[in-house]
């Protein structure tokens, strides 16, 4: 693997074809991007488009961007990540990003907000 401008979020172990397509509504298309970002501004971007937010794929997220299994996260350092994911979607919802209004407002046909 290289570290190309080219290469897809694929080519980061533990991202798959669904997180790809995930990455890529929040405007993230390379591996290069997705680690110039890291983990928790990626993820911000994510919520940003009315995904649910998932402690697991935010800390999958983080253990990708360290070459580590998915599953590698555990104890301290877990609790740790669920501190910074619970108040990342604080801080959206506060600043009125509000995945889960976003997916009802889009359910029901207005589309997301810009």
């Amino acid at each position: 693997m290289t570290h190309d401008t080219l290469d897809p979020v694929t080519a980061i172990r533990n991202i798959g074809p669904s997180q790809a397509e995930t990455l890529a509504r929040a405007g993230i298309h390379s591996a290069h991007a997705l680690r110039d970002l890291g983990a928790h501004e990626a993820y911000r971007r994510i919520l940003k488009t009315g995904t649910r937010p998932h402690f697991i794929m935010y800390y999958v997220l983080h253990m990708a961007l360290q070459g580590r299994p998915w599953n590698n996260c555990q104890g301290a350092e877990k609790d740790a990540l669920r501190v910074r994911f619970d108040a990342l979607k604080a801080e959206e919802v506060k600043a009125g990003n509000d995945p889960e209004l976003e997916k009802s407002l889009n359910a029901i046909g207005t589309g997301l907000r810009r």
